[in-house]
């Protein structure tokens, strides 16, 4: 298998078992190695008391997006430590857009950044997440080229 057939693999097995994404109605744009684009519609259900996008919100988003792209390379990544800076608000309706790429490697550790933006690209948020590797991996990888 390539990377890339490898990256989408893993983004279909692990989608296949994200009832948190998939119900907050996030959807896969784009996967690579090392590389996730996810995007999700700001619900009425999702807004706060000060009538923008709750910050728990796009905090997942981001969250998710990492997670996809930290286990693109077929090795079971969990996060370690994420940390977010809010720039601007979203609102009720806004798509947001949460692009994801691992920068870092070093052994079972890795550093992911993600860029949450709205529809008309202005950044909302920047998020960090750090991942460690753990035991295991999401497909069998096969070199018959049926993969």
């Amino acid at each position: 298998m390539t990377p890339q057939a490898i990256a989408e693999a893993c983004a279909r097995a692990m989608w296949a078992e994200d009832q948190a994404s998939a119900g907050l109605g996030m959807a896969i744009a784009r996967v690579a190695p090392g590389e996730a684009v996810l995007t999700m519609r700001i619900e009425p259900r999702m807004v706060n008391g000060h009538g923008i996008a709750h910050g728990g919100f796009i905090f997942t988003l981001a969250d998710s997006a990492f997670a996809f792209a930290c286990n693109s390379f077929n090795r079971r990544a969990v996060a370690q430590s994420n940390t977010i800076t809010y720039l601007r608000p979203a609102k009720l309706d806004d798509v947001l857009t949460a692009h994801a790429v691992q920068t870092q490697t070093a052994g079972r550790s890795g550093i992911s950044d993600v860029t949450v933006t709205d529809q008309q690209g202005r950044a909302i948020a920047v998020f960090r997440g750090l991942s460690r590797i753990i035991d295991g991996q999401l497909v069998e990888e096969t070199t018959d080229g049926n993969g």
